[in-house]
Order: C-alpha cells, then sequence, then structure tokens
C-alpha cells in the first residue's frame, strides 16, 4: 500500500562553477559582475529525488529557496522539473548556516511536509550544515549522504532499485550512504530530513511544457521577520584570497634529475 506524501526541498542560488571567480582586491567577497548562476546541484539532485518518490506515493512537493527575487530562477527552474509549489523567503544579505537552518525549519513548521530533502551542502560554501542543524531543532530523525538505493519492497520491486524508500506503513524511510570503508544502512521514522550525495540519481531536464507552465505558476512569498527568525549572521567572514597562482611545469633531462627533485624540491618521497 503506498501513502500520499508531502516533500519539502530547498533550490539554493550558486555561482555556475563554469564561470571564472575572481575575488574582490579588499578580500570581502567575490566580484559579481560577469557571473552566471544556477540551482545547486546537490538541491537538483534532492528536486529529482522528490518527483520520484511522490510520482510513486502521490501527493505534493514544495520547493523553498531564500534570497532576493533573483532566486525566483531557482524557483522555475525547479517547478519546470515538476515541483507542485514554491515559497521564497525574500532576504537580501548575509546568512550563515544557522540562520538557514532556522529559516528553514520555520517553513517546516507551516508547511508540516512528510520529509524534508536537502541538497548535502552548497557548492559555494561547502559548509554541510543546514540539515543537521533542521533536523535537530525540528526534533527529526536524519540520514545525511543518501547516494545508494535499496528497496522495501518485493522481490519483483527490487530489480527497478527504487532510490529513496519509504517503508510499506509509511511510516519510515531507509537510506544507503556511503561511509569511511564502505555503505552504511539508515532508517529512520518519519517525518525526517534526508539530504542527498551525487551518486543517488540523475536530475530530468526540464520539458518545454513544464517550463512554460512554471512561468505563471504563483510564488509565495515569506520574509524572516514574518517567521519570527533572527538572522543576524553568528558567523562572519573576514576575508577571502584567491589560490596562489599555479607553477609552470618543468622539463628534466633524465629519471636521475627528477627523482632527486622529487626528493629535494617536491618532498613526496
Amino acid at each position: 500500500m503506498l501513502f500520499p506524501m508531502k516533500i519539502l526541498v530547498t533550490a539554493k542560488r550558486v555561482e555556475d562553477p563554469e564561470s571564472k571567480i575572481k575575488v574582490k582586491p579588499d578580500g570581502t567577497g567575490i566580484v559579481p559582475e560577469g557571473l552566471k548562476y544556477k540551482i545547486n546541484p546537490f538541491d537538483e539532485i534532492a528536486v529529482e529525488e522528490a518527483l520520484r518518490l511522490v510520482a510513486k506515493h502521490k501527493g505534493e512537493t514544495v520547493v523553498v529557496s531564500i534570497g532576493g527575487k533573483e532566486v525566483h530562477e531557482q524557483l522555475r527552474h525547479a517547478m519546470a522539473m515538476g515541483v507542485d509549489r514554491a515559497v521564497w523567503v525574500n532576504h537580501t544579505g548575509p546568512l550563515d548556516q544557522m540562520a538557514i537552518a532556522g529559516l528553514l525549519k520555520k517553513v517546516c513548521e507551516k508547511e508540516k511536509p512528510d520529509m524534508a530533502i536537502l541538497g548535502k551542502q552548497s557548492i559555494d560554501d561547502d559548509q554541510n550544515q543546514v540539515g543537521q542543524y533542521m533536523a535537530e531543532w525540528l526534533g527529526w530523525g536524519q540520514a545525511t549522504f543518501a547516494s545508494k538505493h535499496e528497496s522495501l519492497d518485493s522481490d519483483a520491486e527490487k530489480s527497478k532499485t527504487p532510490a529513496l524508500v519509504v517503508g510499506a506503513d509509511g511510516k519510515t524511510v531507509k537510506v544507503v550512504r556511503e561511509v569511511d570503508g564502505g555503505l552504511g544502512t539508515v532508517e529512520c521514522t518519519l517525518p525526517a530530513v534526508v539530504t542527498t550525495d551525487l551518486r543517488l540519481n540523475q536530475p530530468r531536464y526540464a520539458p518545454l511544457p513544464g517550463i512554460m507552465k512554471a512561468k505563471s505558476k504563483p510564488i509565495e512569498e515569506l520574509t524572516p521577520a514574518g517567521l519570527g527568525v533572527d538572522v543576524a549572521p553568528k558567523l562572519t567572514v573576514l576575508k577571502m584570497s584567491a589560490p596562489a597562482p599555479r607553477k609552470a611545469g618543468i622539463k628534466v633531462p633524465d629519471v636521475a634529475t627528477l627523482m632527486q627533485k622529487l626528493k629535494t624540491e617536491a618532498k613526496v618521497i
């Protein structure tokens, strides 16, 4: 028996890794001019996973993004993929991981989903903290770094290798994740927070009809003040610096010279 589910997902706006990132001369941040932006790849995997679960169990998907009006692009991308509704937390300015988790916690309390699926981290700051904070503050179970498939259904269903699987009673979710030296299996009682790793699935391309429909779908607007969350950063980035330029390679005349340089200069042997 399948139980309808409501799943909340996130869609953070991040710099496209194909863009050339430059640090401001004063080290206060990156130069925004000329950058392209996209949905965080880990979040896109979360969106895909939510859509697959709801396609099987029926129900509803809700996508959330925090930022200025520019995040509408990422919200509409998720809706073009198939997400039902979008929630925009309107805030401009810096946010640390605890503020983001606090806002998402309040949205979860408002929406009351059966599961929240987030990317394990965002590729702009790679902090990997929001899902864990959310689960702790909500008092929900958590399964982080979901990256493998396991079925709880019949042998016939196992051949289909569904990704994230809800138990037959509709009250649990089982996830296989990568750990040091192998795989670990985590089972959580719902509601729960799940964070997604890269190998969980391959996100679908948004079809043209979905893109057209997403343009006219409403986006619900919320604010930190309306949610009752203090978003004043508790963590401050003091300075950014670009990596040191890579030194040019050199040619060596023979193996003996190479070994000598590896030992005395590179100090790797």
